[in-house]
């Protein structure tokens, strides 16, 4: 048999050519396969019983239950591919019991009323800006914002966004997900619409050249981490004292949505998940608030009854 280093250097191709995964899912892979032939080098067998077992209680020691998961996976598909490519009899993890503990993480979300306080103090901003180079650059800012929450897309999903990925003919935006899987989303608020057609209009010339959607002052490819930069700039500025990420943009909007009786098929098409369960976490949240809107608002709580 290859050597395991050539085994995984031959696997990462076929990630890349035949699944077309993104190149970060593709150096996810790398670090955890690597890590896996490191550790089981010195063992005989490296797809042993033994050898496994000690690897899996390895990372339960080392790392979070979802970090821990995610290295199982890896190496689950590795072993897949091994088997399909008939370089292995069977995964050999397919007899193990694999226990994750992981526990149950709530989204974090952002209040409907702290969302419009955060898009009222960027168009604010737009309109007490006088230079020109500043109100084109906030300009883009609130295309960025309105478009990730209109759309409920990953901050990685709207940066790679290509021009021709938005249709403001149809008013819609053609989203490439995890595992180049696509999805279609319509943009319904005439807010947004505006927003991203002034937008486009006032950067026409910086889209046309790099052929991204949302480009920065170089006229290069806008970064996930310039957007969390922008994020914190107005979150100051409007005295927000919680934490914003742009991934809780896409938490509240799937749990809104909810709260507002979409049905949750609907938003997981939305969201992009492959599984309904991986949807379902949304409703622990929607479930949660509905328990303080009945332990603080319900009629019965200001109603004085004599029990006796």
């Amino acid at each position: 048999m290859n050597s395991l280093e050539t085994l995984k250097d031959d696997y990462l191709v076929h990630c890349r050519t035949q699944k077309e995964l993104n190149a970060k899912t593709i150096k996810a892979y790398r670090i955890d396969l690597t890590q896996f032939i490191d550790f089981v080098t010195p063992f005989d067998n490296p797809f042993s019983k033994e050898s496994l077992t000690s690897y899996l209680a390895a990372l339960h020691t080392q790392y979070q239950p979802k970090t821990t998961k995610r290295k199982i996976a890896s190496l689950k598909a590795f072993f897949h591919y091994l088997e399909y490519e008939d370089l292995l009899l069977q995964n050999p993890l397919s007899k193990m019991r694999l226990s994750y503990r992981e526990p149950k993480r709530l989204p974090k979300t952002i209040p409907a009323n702290t969302i419009q306080l955060f898009l009222n103090t960027i168009y604010h901003t737009y309109h007490q800006t006088d230079s020109p180079y500043q109100k084109k650059s906030v300009l883009r800012d609130i295309a960025v914002i309105e478009l990730l929450f209109a759309t409920g897309m990953r901050i990685s999903e709207l940066c790679n966004l290509k021009y021709p990925d938005i249709d403001m003919e149809n008013f819609s935006v053609l989203i490439w997900g995890k595992g180049a899987k696509e999805r279609l989303i319509q943009i319904g608020n005439p807010q947004v619409i505006s927003a991203l057609s002034s937008y486009i209009s006032a950067f026409e010339t910086e889209i046309t050249l790099s052929s991204w959607l949302f480009v920065n002052r170089l006229g290069n490819r806008l970064s996930e981490q310039s957007v969390r930069f922008m994020i914190n700039k107005y979150v100051e500025q409007a005295g927000i004292s919680m934490h914003i990420t742009p991934h809780m943009f896409r938490h509240s909007f799937a749990t809104l949505l909810l709260e507002a009786d979409v049905d949750i098929r609907y938003i997981q098409k939305m969201l992009g998940h492959s599984s309904i369960t991986t949807t379902e976490i949304y409703t622990s949240v929607s479930m949660h608030k509905q328990k303080a809107i009945l332990v603080e608002k319900h009629p019965r709580n200001w109603m004085e009854v004599n029990e006796r």
